[in-house]
C-alpha cells in the first residue's frame, strides 16, 4: 500500500505540470476569472474531462493484488484495475464549473475508464459520473450562498468523493473478496494522494485569480492616476490646448505609440508616431476613426488597412478608437496608436476602455460645472437688478425738487447719480470689481442722501489703503449702508454714524459696516441673510442677495455674520478670501478716514 503512494504522486506531478504549463496562456487564464458563459463552461467540462482521460491513461494498473509497472494504459486485463487521479479534476471541475461542467467531465472521464476495460470498470465509471455530479451541484450551492471554493473544503469533498468511490467498488465490483483486497491497497493511497493533488490544484487557481486581481487592481490605478493628471486640462473643455497636454500625458503613462483626440469633425491634438501628418485642425485621416464617428462604438484595427491612413507610409498599424460621450451624446474619439501591432494587447485594450469612460465622465462633470456656473452668472445678474429701484425714484425727486432752488446742487447730484448707477451697469457686467469702485459707489450714494437729509448721517471709512485694488463681488457695502439708513434710525433725532472699516487677516477681506442705531430685534437677526424678510419699507432682499452672491462665488469659503443688540446698533461682517494674492504684502497697519 505505501509502495503505491510515491508512484501515484509522480501521476500527480503529470496532472498539476499539464496545468501549470496551461496555467501561462491567457486563454487557460480567462476561464478562472470570472462568471461563465456556456461556451466556457463547454471548455471547462472538455479540459477537466481531459485531465481524466490523461489519468485514466497514466494510472497504475493493480493485477491480482500486485502493483505493475508503470506503463501506458490503452487496455486493462479482466482482472485487473487501475488506480489513478481522475476523480481529482472532475471534482474541482464540478466545483468551479457547476453541474455542467462537473457531470460533463465525469461523463467524459467516466466512460473512457470504462473502455479500458478490468474488473473495477462499471464502478468506476459510474463514481466518477457521481463524482462530478455532486462536486458540480455543491459547488453551485456555495456560490448561491455567496461563499467561496476555498482549498480546504475542495481537498474534503476531493477526498469525501474518493472514499465514496472505494465504497462503490466494494458494493459493485465482483468477486467481493478480489474488490477488498483491491480497496485495501488502493484505498488509503488514493483518498490522500487525490487530496493532495486538489490542494496543488487549487493553489496554482487560487494564483491565477490572484495575479487577475492584483493586475486589474493596478490597471485600475494607473487610469486614475491618469484621470487625475489629466482633470484640469477636461476642465477647460475640448480645445485643441487641453487637448494637446491630455495626449501627452497618455503617450508618458501608456504604452502607445501616438495619441490623438478629436471632435465631430476635426483632429484637436496628435501626439507621437505620425504626427506630420496627422495635424491638429485637419479633418481625420483615417477611415478607422471616420467610422467611430458614425457608428459611435469602439473600434480596433490591428492591421495597418484596417487602420486605413490615406498616407501609404504612415507607420502606425495598430490602434484603438474610442468615442468620447457627453449624457450619451458624442462629442469626440481618443485615439491610442501603435507601431507594433502586438503592444495593443488585452491589458492595453482594457486600460483604454476604462480611460474612456472616466473620460466622458470628466467631461460630463465639467460641462455640468459650466452649466452651474452659468446659471449661478444669471441668478447673481438678476439679484443685482432688484437692489435699487426705489432709490432712483427717491433720488429723482429730491433732484426736481433742487432744480427750482439750487440748480447748481441739482447739477452735482445729476452727476453723482449718474456715476453711482454707471457704477451698478458695470458691476452687473463683471463678477468680481476693485473695492475703490465699490467705494466710489457708497461714496455716490452717500450724497444722495445726504442731500436728502442733511446733516443727519456721518460715515467713518477705516481702509487700509494697500487694498484698494483687490477685488470683490460688486454691491457689497452700498446695500449694508443702505440698510443701516433706512432700519438703524427711523425717526431718530441723534445723529447716525456709520462706520465702514476693511482691513485684511490671513489672507482674507474683513469687511466691516457698524451702525449706532437702534439695533436689530434677535428673532429677525436669525434669518436675515437666508431668506427674504418683509419690511414696511421693502421686501427685505437686500442682505439675502449679499449672502446669496457670496455663496454663489465662493462658496462655504465666505461668510456673512451679523450681530446686533436691540438700541446699541448693529455689525455686519464679511468674509471672503482674497482675489489678488500679493496685495496683503504690503503694509498693512496704515488706515484712513474720510
Amino acid at each position: 500500500m505505501f509502495y503505491l503512494v510515491p508512484i501515484m504522486l509522480e501521476k500527480v506531478g503529470i496532472i498539476v505540470i499539464v496545468a501549470y504549463v496551461l496555467s501561462q496562456m491567457n486563454s487557460f487564464r480567462q476561464l478562472f476569472q470570472h462568471e461563465h458563459k456556456t461556451s466556457e463552461k463547454v471548455m471547462l467540462l472538455l479540459l477537466f474531462g481531459a485531465f481524466g482521460v490523461i489519468s485514466n491513461y497514466t494510472g497504475i494498473e493493480i493485477h491480482h493484488n500486485i502493483i505493475n509497472k508503470a506503463e501506458w494504459n490503452y487496455e486493462l486485463d479482466s482482472e485487473s484495475a487501475l488506480a489513478n487521479t481522475r476523480v481529482m479534476g472532475v471534482v474541482i471541475g464540478g466545483l468551479l464549473g457547476g453541474p455542467m461542467v462537473g457531470i460533463g467531465a465525469g461523463m467524459i472521464a467516466g466512460v473512457h475508464r470504462y473502455t479500458l476495460g478490468g474488473f473495477t470498470a462499471f464502478s468506476c465509471a459510474i463514481s466518477t459520473i457521481l463524482a462530478g455530479t455532486v462536486a458540480g451541484y455543491l459547488g453551485k450551492v456555495r456560490k448561491q450562498k455567496k461563499k467561496k471554493i476555498t482549498s480546504t473544503f475542495a481537498v474534503t469533498v476531493g477526498m469525501a468523493l474518493e472514499t465514496v468511490q472505494m465504497l462503490i467498488i466494494l458494493v459493485t465490483a465482483k468477486p467481493f473478496e478480489q474488490a477488498w483486497q483491491l480497496v485495501q491497497i488502493i484505498g488509503l493511497p488514493m483518498i490522500f494522494v487525490n487530496g493532495f493533488g486538489t490542494l496543488l490544484f487549487m493553489f496554482m487557481i487560487q494564483s491565477i485569480k490572484r495575479d487577475h486581481e492584483r493586475t486589474r487592481a493596478n490597471q485600475t490605478n494607473h487610469a486614475f492616476y491618469i484621470a487625475e493628471q489629466t482633470l484640469p486640462f477636461f476642465r477647460e473643455g475640448l480645445n485643441t490646448n487641453s487637448c494637446k497636454e491630455i495626449s501627452k500625458i497618455m503617450l508618458k503613462l501608456t504604452d502607445a505609440d501616438a495619441v490623438a483626440i478629436t471632435d465631430h469633425q476635426k483632429i484637436l491634438s496628435h501626439v507621437g508616431a505620425a504626427s506630420d501628418h496627422h495635424i491638429p485642425l485637419a479633418k481625420p485621416e483615417t477611415l478607422l476613426t471616420k467610422r467611430v464617428l458614425e457608428y459611435r462604438k469602439i473600434l480596433v484595427a490591428r492591421t495597418k488597412a484596417e487602420i486605413s491612413c490615406i498616407h501609404s507610409n504612415c507607420p502606425l498599424e495598430a490602434a484603438i478608437v474610442l468615442p468620447l460621450k457627453v449624457k450619451n451624446n458624442m462629442v469626440g474619439t481618443l485615439k491610442m496608436y501603435y507601431t507594433d501591432p502586438e503592444k495593443l494587447n488585452q491589458v492595453q485594450q482594457q486600460l483604454a476602455e476604462g480611460l474612456a469612460n472616466l473620460f466622458s465622465t470628466q467631461l460630463e462633470l465639467a460641462e455640468a460645472e459650466r452649466q452651474t456656473k452659468l446659471l449661478k452668472d444669471a441668478e447673481i445678474k438678476a439679484l443685482q437688478a432688484q437692489i435699487h429701484p426705489h432709490f432712483l425714484f427717491n433720488s429723482i425727486n429730491t433732484i426736481s425738487v433742487l432744480c427750482r432752488t439750487d440748480a447748481d446742487k441739482a447739477r452735482k447730484l445729476l452727476l453723482e447719480l449718474s456715476s453711482f448707477f454707471r457704477g451698478n451697469l458695470q458691476g452687473a457686467r463683471q463678477m468680481l470689481i476693485p473695492l475703490e469702485k465699490d467705494l466710489e459707489n457708497v461714496k455716490a450714494y452717500i450724497s444722495l442722501e445726504q442731500t436728502r437729509f442733511p446733516n443727519k448721517y456721518q460715515i467713518d471709512y477705516l481702509i487700509e489703503p494697500n487694498l484698494k485694488k483687490v477685488l470683490i463681488p460688486p454691491f457689497m457695502l452700498q446695500p449694508l449702508v443702505e440698510n443701516a439708513i433706512h432700519y438703524g434710525f427711523p425717526g431718530s433725532k441723534n445723529r447716525g454714524i456709520i462706520q465702514i472699516r476693511i482691513f485684511s487677516e490671513n489672507s482674507r477681506l474683513i469687511i466691516i459696516v457698524k451702525d449706532n442705531g437702534i439695533g436689530i430685534p434677535n428673532d429677525k437677526i436669525d434669518v436675515l441673510g437666508k431668506k427674504i424678510v418683509s419690511s414696511k419699507k421693502g421686501n427685505g432682499t437686500a442682505i439675502f442677495n449679499i449672502n446669496e452672491r457670496l455663496k454663489g462665488i465662493y462658496g462655504s469659503q465666505a461668510s456673512l455674520v451679523i450681530k446686533s443688540q436691540v438700541g446699541n446698533g448693529t455689525n455686519i461682517t464679511i468674509s471672503i478670501p482674497s482675489e489678488n494674492k500679493g496685495v496683503f504684502d504690503q503694509d498693512a497697519n496704515s488706515v484712513y478716514s474720510g
